[in-house]
């Protein structure tokens, strides 16, 4: 990305901050690196390197000695270092007049994305007069916003998954019929072909999960370690992908398949409920947007999980509501969370998240996955939302 000095400026005079300190030791930061544009420089960089925006006025930058032209392709002065005295004596300069700098920092660590600035280096800031606050809603306006031409490039990646999803239960349905025996591994391999037709990429096989490996969130199959997906069974599908074009920003669904008939009633129970918990998550969000109120994550999260809680089945939650997504498909924006951290961050116009309460049990589970794309006209699931378990039959 190319940083745009006047729009960080802008944003910390917004939040009456005097300056954004990025810091970098041996790629330890990637947010730093990428707002900084050292994803595409080629320059070494293996010693610690700090640059400042400041609110006001030039920015500056303190360098290694031996790396100095780290950070030659941002805007304004550069000082250098070599020992750790002129690192200490170069870091005083550089925060000269800065009483509050947000970096790659939360509180307790509360929000594990954006805790990238190691205790010791916040400690050092410190010592050199200037308060360290977190970079959290800064890195989201500048790190989150979706690309221009981001919501087609989802849109396309959305629909070729809802696809591959379809093909994915058209085919176990259809090898039951034949009794063909099929593993959760033969529908993966299958669903990779199909991406690779769709002109999809992905960070990772998607996720083909039956009956008790349902069970596990993050459970995949292997060519050595697969279930065979037999008749009246759960069936998990969890898939994302986003289009080979430059800065293609990713879709991810997850859906629920039951290979007979007749939904046995304990797992029409728990998809009821994680249904009816993603539903609330979304008229929070769209409500909040249509009453032009601010939405944190946290809040999104809370609203889902009191349903769950209500139905009975908060002990079989696992994780939270929902994940940032963007370039990545687990992005650097406001995460649905008030479970395993408190996301306190907001849920930002130009950014896109998903919705996935799940439920897990020793013997099934279920979940399911919608995105949401805040456009201009205001937050939009951008697919299908299911609303029943699909008979595979």
């Amino acid at each position: 990305m190319s940083l745009d000095v006047p729009a960080v400026q802008a944003a910390l005079r917004a939040a009456r901050l005097d300056g954004w300190l990025l810091y970098d030791f041996h790629g330890s930061n990637p947010v730093s690196r990428r707002v900084a544009g050292l994803a595409t420089t080629g320059h070494m960089t293996t010693r610690r390197w700090f640059y400042l925006v400041p609110a006001e006025g030039e920015p500056r930058a303190l360098v290694h000695k031996i790396e100095k032209r780290t950070l030659a392709h941002l805007p304004g002065r550069t000082f250098e270092y070599a020992g750790r005295v002129e690192l200490e004596a170069g870091l005083r300069q550089l925060l000269a007049g800065c009483g509050t700098v947000a970096m790659e920092y939360s509180p307790r660590a509360a929000i594990p994305y954006v805790s990238r600035v190691d205790a010791g280096t916040i400690e050092l800031v410190r010592d050199c007069g200037a308060a360290v606050v977190s970079s959290g809603d800064l890195v989201q306006q500048f790190e989150a916003i979706w690309p221009e031409g981001g919501l087609t490039t989802h849109r396309a990646a959305s629909e070729a998954l809802y696809r591959i999803k379809d093909r994915a239960f058209e085919l176990i349905a259809r090898r039951l019929r034949d009794r063909v025996p099929t593993t959760e591994y033969d529908i993966q391999s299958a669903m990779m072909t199909w991406f690779g037709e769709e002109g999809l990429v992905t960070d990772s096989a998607p996720i083909v999960a039956s009956q008790e490996n349902a069970g596990d969130p993050h459970y995949q199959p292997t060519a050595t370690a697969a279930r065979p997906i037999g008749p009246n069974e759960v069936v998990l599908l969890d898939l994302w992908g986003k289009q080979t074009t430059p800065r293609a920003v990713y879709a991810d669904i997850s859906w629920m398949g039951f290979t007979g008939p007749a939904i046995p009633a304990p797992v029409e129970a728990a998809f009821t409920a994680i249904r009816d918990a993603r539903d609330a998550a979304v008229d929070l969000v769209t409500s909040a947007a249509a009453a032009g109120r601010e939405v944190r994550g946290y809040e999104a999260d809370a609203a889902a999980r009191a349903v769950l809680q209500q139905r009975g089945f908060g002990a079989a939650i696992l994780h939270r509501t929902g994940h940032s997504l963007g370039e990545e498909v687990h992005g650097n924006g406001a995460h649905l969370d008030d479970y395993e951290t408190k996301d306190e961050r907001r849920l930002l116009p130009g950014t896109g998240f998903t919705i996935e309460p799940g439920l897990y049990f020793p013997t099934f589970g279920v979940r399911t996955e919608i995105n949401i794309a805040w456009g201009p006209a205001g937050p939009e699931v951008t697919g299908p939302r299911q609303t029943a378990v699909v008979p595979l039959v």
